[in-house]
């Protein structure tokens, strides 16, 4: 296989219609999804190793189509395969969460948005691959676009897996960058809603203040069909209006490197030519001291969270997870207070200077450039995290490549609690951008 073979594009809501109407045989697809895993995963590396997955599978689709032999009795996402990263619970699975600890000491009660999943048809290939505890020490996930890079982290294998097609679904968390920046690496679709729309009980919390869960899949369609399951009092909605976008200008946007400024000027560019209004707004001047403060928080949140554990098998973490732990532990309880009732203010402000100039989005790079080479980093979440610290909601489509040949992301960034109208805006403005 050359690097090309390992990138699959599998649309969820097509598979899906046709898996509910039984225009495609839920057993037959199964059987050849099984065969194309068998190929592509030795390779690629996304999911947690499982040797008896095809038995297990195939019994599941068994009994999934005893239950629903009517296909207009069928639930809406009726057999499709679903990735769950490996710091989520799933009845039926260990967790290990990318680490050495015993799994025992990291067991707990099904995830209430895996029990959601589930209860509409979804079927769990797997568990994907995280980096240690969702921090920066990798796994062996490798980018299906080209394996000798990265394909970001923590949500590793959840990205991976559904751009090698073997998940049209995938779980994964962001507590700084791990689902915008993987699906932007990766070429597909990254949604980190706003903060609480997906419950977070049955997760490994990093941090609880900063701590999303997110899916990936292949097309815009798709996601809006998993978000209507998943996410808490979905109100499905298409504007009747074409949104008004905004470029945040200023040091925030100047962190990104000059390859991905040059693709968001060429993707305004194609949004103006198709009709989009997009103003240029200053925005985040104090992105230096949010960079910073964001960091504590979130380091002192770990430390309190593995506060039992490391200090039985701290021999066990890796490095840079240990260093993590140890910086949380020195952090000033009322400074981190304080960064944390900053949120809300933080997030206030921005929505009133979107109110002020009515902004609908804001658009900018997914990540500072491509995926780096090698899979010893994950690549840098500096241009996801002010959106993550205030818990806005934020989508990630694909927009054209880098010159080295791996995709580029553009993130679009929503008012507080308005997923439906992100989504729905993103369909829009997906393929404008697009340029596979």
């Amino acid at each position: 296989m050359n690097a090309k073979q390992f990138v699959h594009p599998t649309s969820l809501a097509k598979t899906a219609a046709s898996l509910r109407s039984g225009e495609l045989d839920l057993l037959a697809y199964y059987t050849r999804l099984l065969d194309h895993i068998d190929a592509v995963e030795p390779h690629v590396q996304a999911f947690i190793p499982e040797p008896d997955r095809r038995q297990r599978l195939m019994a599941a689709a068994e009994a999934l189509l005893a239950r629903y032999p009517t296909p207009t009795e069928r639930p809406p996402l009726f057999g499709i395969p679903l990735g769950v990263k490996d710091i989520i619970q799933v009845e039926g699975f260990i967790t290990r969460a990318g680490s050495q600890l015993p799994p025992d000491e990291l067991t707990g009660p099904e995830a209430e948005s895996v029990r959601l999943l589930r209860a509409t048809g979804a079927l769990v290939v797997g568990k994907t691959v995280t980096t240690e505890f969702a921090y920066f020490a990798p796994g062996p996930t490798r980018n299906p676009h080209n394996l000798a890079h990265t394909p970001g982290g923590s949500s590793s294998g959840s990205a991976a897996s559904v751009a090698a097609g073997m998940a049209l679904l995938t779980m994964g968390t962001q507590t700084i960058g791990s689902v915008i920046r993987p699906a932007a690496f990766c070429g597909i679709v990254g949604y980190k809603p706003t903060y609480g729309c997906i419950t977070t009980s049955g997760l490994l919390y990093f941090s609880r203040s900063a701590d999303h869960i997110g899916l990936f899949t292949y097309d815009v369609a798709g996601m809006s069909l998993a978000a209507s399951v998943v996410c808490g009092h979905w109100q499905p909605n298409h504007p009747p209006h074409k949104p008004v976008l905004a470029i945040p200008q200023g040091p925030y946007l100047q962190q990104a490197a000059p390859e991905a400024l040059h693709a968001l000027a060429q993707q305004v560019q194609q949004l103006e030519d198709a009709g989009f209004t997009i103003q240029r707004i200053p925005l985040l001047a104090d992105i230096a001291e949010m960079n910073q403060n964001h960091g504590l928080l979130i380091a002192a949140e770990f430390a309190k969270e593995h506060a039992k554990w490391f200090a039985e098998f701290g021999h066990l973490y890796r490095p840079r997870t240990a260093a993590l732990i140890r910086k949380g532990q020195q952090a000033d309880p009322d400074q981190v207070e304080e960064i944390r009732s900053a949120q809300a203010i933080h997030r206030q402000e921005i929505e009133h200077v979107m109110d002020v100039h009515g902004i609908d989005l804001w658009i900018c790079p997914a990540a500072p450039g491509p995926a780096p080479a090698g899979i010893d980093s994950t690549g840098d979440p500096i241009m996801n995290l002010p959106w993550t610290y205030m818990g806005l909601p934020a989508v990630t489509v694909p927009a054209g490549f880098a010159a080295n040949g791996l995709p580029l992301g553009l993130q679009l960034v929503g008012h507080w609690q308005a997923d439906e109208m992100l989504l729905a805006w993103a369909e829009d403005i997906a393929p404008v951008v697009n340029k596979r």
